[in-house]
C-alpha cells in the first residue's frame, strides 16, 4: 500500500497552548509539532539537541507566525530544565492546554551483555522523563482548574516481545502503566491522559541509517507493507489532544498495521 495523501489542518486545536517533547528534527515529535500548528495551535517545543531545536523553531516560525511557536532545550532527565519548559509556556501564552511527552530513548543489546548505564539511561529518558513532564503538566493543570489533555508516546513493543529491547520494552510498558494510574488520578480535576503506541515509524534520516535487510525484515511485519509515516502518528496525537476523544482517558492506541 502506497503513503495515503497528506490530510489538511480542520482546526481541532484552535487557539490552545501545546508543549511538545523532543520535538526537533523529523521524526514523530517534529511532525507533531507541524500538525499542532496545522490544527491552529499554539505550541512551546523541547529538545535536548539545541541547535536543531533552534533551526526547527526557526523553520516553524516563518511558516506559521513567530507569536505561535516558542522552543527551549529540555533534557527531559533534568527536573530543573523540565520546570523551565512548562514555565515558558504560561509565560508565553498565558496557559497550557496540552502536553505530548515523545520524548524516548532506544537502543538494541541482549540483556545477557546489557549494562546498568544502558538499561538505566533508555529508563530515565523513555519512562522517568515522561513521568516528570506529567507531573508538571498535572500541576499546572489542576492549578488553573481549566482542565487539560496529555498525550504520552508509548510502543507496541510495550505489549508484545523483540529481542534485545528488554530496556526500551519495559519503558514503554512503564508509560503504559503510568497513563492508566495518572488518569485516573486527574480525572477529578478534568484532564484526560491517553498514549499512543506506534509500531514502525520512519522519516528519511532514520531509513538511512538502517539496513536494507532490517527494515524489510520490519516492514514485512506490517500488514500495508510498508512503515508509518510520523505525521501518520501525529494525527491520532491530534486526534486523542483535541474534543473529538472527550470520553478517552487511560487508553494506549495503537497505531500499527503490525500483524504479528
Amino acid at each position: 500500500m502506497s503513503t495515503p495523501d497528506y490530510v489538511p489542518g480542520h482546526g481541532l486545536l484552535k487557539d490552545r497552548t501545546a508543549v511538545i517533547t523532543a520535538a526537533a528534527g523529523a521524526g514523530i515529535g517534529g511532525a507533531t509539532a507541524r500538525r499542532f500548528l496545522e490544527e491552529g495551535a499554539r505550541i512551546v517545543i523541547g529538545d535536548a539537541h539545541a541547535r536543531r531545536l533552534k533551526e526547527t523553531e526557526e523553520a516553524l516560525a516563518a511558516e506559521f507566525g513567530a507569536d505561535r511557536v516558542a522552543s527551549l532545550p529540555c533534557d527531559v532527565t533534568d527536573e530543573h530544565q523540565v520546570a523551565a519548559l512548562f514555565a515558558l509556556a504560561e509565560q508565553t501564552h498565558g496557559r497550557l492546554d496540552v502536553v505530548v511527552n515523545n520524548a524516548g530513548l532506544g537502543g538494541t543489546a541482549a540483556l545477557v551483555d546489557m549494562t546498568d548505564e544502558q538499561w538505566g539511561k533508555v529508563l530515565d529518558v523513555t519512562l522517568n522523563g515522561t513521568f516528570r513532564c506529567t507531573r508538571a503538566a498535572l500541576r499546572s493543570f489542576k492549578a488553573s482548574g481549566a482542565g487539560g489533555v496529555v498525550v504520552n508516546n508509548a510502543s507496541v513493543v510495550g505489549w508484545r516481545a523483540q529481542t534485545g529491547q528488554a530496556h526500551y520494552a519495559a519503558a514503554k510498558a512503564g508509560v503504559m502503566a503510568l497513563t492508566r494510574c495518572a488518569a485516573l488520578e486527574a480525572a477529578e480535576f478534568g484532564v484526560r491522559i491517553n498514549a499512543v503506541a506506534p509500531s514502525l515509524a520512519m522519516h528519511p534520516h532514520l531509513v538511512k541509517v538502517t539496513s536494507a535487510e532490517l527494515l524489510a525484515e520490519l516492514t514485512a511485519r506490517e500488514a500495508f507493507g510498508r512503515y508509518a509515516e510520523p505525521w501518520e502518528v501525529a494525527n491520532v496525537i491530534v486526534f486523542l489532544a483535541s474534543g473529538y476523544s472527550s470520553y478517552m482517558t487511560g487508553e494506549t492506541v495503537s497505531v500499527s498495521s503490525q500483524h504479528a
